[in-house]
């Protein structure tokens, strides 16, 4: 299989003319121009990551998340380099000895973009709102039972169980606070609009393709090195690519870019014409096995599918070796995670197994593979390795590929609607739990059928008498042993099959010569407020010129 030329310079020339007044359009018409901005130590930054709402409470998308990280501060962060830090608290939670007790001391100092002061009782009002109407409540009413201010700078935590990550869950940026005077009037819905948090930033002007970050004046924290941010979404990986090397963006995450683009772009930052930044690989490619319908509820073809994923030449032919391959539904920066938990590539062992359940011998197995059409690398793996199996294994197994829309599939995933399918997965708080359970938990199972749980909305359908035993032990175990119970709950899930890990991907960023190299903090998020013009000529944070 040959993949798409790279497009050369001249080719782009056209095009560039073109999207340089386009993209002037689409900014915020009080600072949109590049010409403006050179002036200033504003800067664009640009993605394809449309935000349809800024409330924590409707936010789910990976570019609403990143908005709420620059407007917002939740209880902890996560470091760059994986530690755990207090943002808002001012200390760990402090457990009681049966664990269900959750006690965190706030910090005083704060302010929401209001005026408001930030205490106990805003904490209460905002994670009371979240478990009322957010979409991503079970985040948090899976495992808060209740909460409460001991006193004016105190937060309580009642837990259902208890639960070890409960610092990291912390974290999620969507439980950031809201101030109770903007939210309170408004009862209880959602406003997509509208942000009045905590954070760094303000924002000033709001739409689903463009939004407005100036720096706030009264935060408690590190001022920003900038004087503002204006966040740019582009409808197509074209057009993101082009914005940023006719230099009508600041900086351009990765985020829905073509991997031949993303490829040409390190190129170009390894030549010194860009400047590249990486995070935590935390979002995870993985096949689903509809485990309880034919074929694959014989996990003897489980076991063949897995040894027939060549992982090494796809990631190399797909992704140019930008995505490494995958072995677990962990990320191997997290702890818990066993690297070698599913198979290697074996078609002298795929072939046995395929024998051993009737084919090879006449009768090759017909797999549908359903592929999301409106993400190029879906497409690109779902023909290579189409391509790869009528070489290697063709007498035994043929793929039959399928694309459809990813919001459509999503849809239907848990009616059990696709044999086999690609798809991705980012925890909203990097743990393992986060990995785990929304892919293996089981309400209620009948013996190795997942009929109601996170098994079955996620098409697998698969359950093991045990299993959710072990992931509620490792729930509430720390250290070496919780540790231990994730790999050992990885091992029996690759043993029976109802997924296969593919690839892993790293959120990237790259920027213009004249702007600080992009960072990025341990839940993959890009550091706006790191983000500086390092040749303007102006005073970090400050937005004073120097003459």
């Amino acid at each position: 299989m040959h993949l798409p030329a790279r497009l050369t310079p001249r080719l782009w020339a056209p095009l560039l003319l073109a999207l340089a007044t386009t993209l002037a359009g689409c900014l915020p018409s009080t600072s949109s121009s590049k010409s403006e901005a050179q002036g200033t130590n504003r800067l664009v930054v640009a993605s394809r990551n449309r935000v349809d709402s800024v409330d924590p409470a409707g936010a789910y998308t990976f570019g609403a998340m990143q908005l709420l990280s620059a407007v917002g501060d939740p209880l902890y962060v996560v470091t760059a380099s994986g530690q755990l830090e207090p943002r808002l608290a001012l200390a760990p939670p402090q457990l009681s000895a049966d664990g269900r007790t959750a006690t965190i001391p706030l910090r005083r100092d704060v302010r929401f973009h209001d005026g408001t002061p930030f205490d106990a009782a805003a904490m209460v009002f905002s994670l009371e709102r979240f478990l009322a109407i957010g979409k991503l409540s079970y985040l948090l009413g899976d495992r808060v039972e209740a909460v409460r201010a001991v006193d004016s700078h105190t937060l309580e935590l009642r837990l259902r169980q208890p639960f070890a990550p409960l610092a990291e869950l912390l974290s999620a940026v969507a439980l950031t606070p809201l101030s109770p005077t903007a939210y309170r009037q408004h009862g209880r819905r959602l406003l997509n609009e509208r942000f009045v948090g905590t954070g760094p930033y303000r924002l000033t002007f709001f739409s689903k393709q463009q939004q407005r970050l100036e720096p706030f004046a009264d935060y408690w924290g590190r001022s920003p090195a900038n004087d503002g941010i204006d966040l740019v979404s582009l409808s197509n990986s074209t057009a993101l690519f082009g914005a940023l090397t006719s230099g009508e963006v600041d900086v351009l995450l990765s985020t829905s870019l073509e991997i031949d683009q993303q490829a040409a772009l390190r190129q170009r930052s390894r030549e010194g014409q860009l400047l590249e930044g990486s995070g935590p690989a935390l979002e995870i490619s993985y096949l689903t096995l509809l485990s309880d319908q034919p074929p694959f509820d014989d996990p003897v073809l489980r076991q063949a599918l897995a040894y027939s994923l060549d992982r090494d030449t796809i990631s190399e032919r797909v992704t140019l070796g930008l995505r490494p391959p995958l072995r677990e539904l962990v990320p191997p920066s997290l702890p818990g995670s066993d690297p070698t938990a599913w198979v290697r590539y074996d078609p002298d062992r795929a072939r046995s197994l395929y024998r051993q359940a009737g084919y090879c011998q006449g009768r090759t197995l017909q797999v549908p593979l359903t592929f999301r059409s409106n993400i190029p690398s879906d497409r690109l793996f779902a023909l290579t390795w189409q391509a790869q199996l009528r070489q290697d294994l063709g007498d035994c197994v043929q793929l039959d590929v399928t694309g459809m829309e990813s919001t459509t599939a999503y849809r239907q995933l848990g009616e059990g609607a696709f044999t086999l399918i690609l798809l991705d997965w980012m925890g909203d708080f990097p743990d393992a739990d986060n990995y785990l359970i929304p892919l293996l938990a089981c309400e209620k199972e009948e013996q190795n059928r997942c009929l109601e749980g996170a098994s079955a909305a996620s098409g697998s359908f698969w359950a093991q008498p045990g299993l959710q035993a072990l992931l509620q032990r490792s729930e509430s175990s720390s250290g070496p042993e919780r540790s231990s119970l994730l790999q050992r709950i990885q091992r029996i899930t690759a043993g029976a099959g109802p997924y296969i890990p593919l690839w892993l991907v790293a959120p990237r960023a790259w920027a213009q010569p004249g702007v600080s190299p992009p960072s990025f903090d341990g839940s993959g998020r890009l550091q706006l407020q790191a983000l500086t013009r390092t040749g303007a000529g102006t005073e970090a944070g400050t937005g004073a010129v120097r003459p």
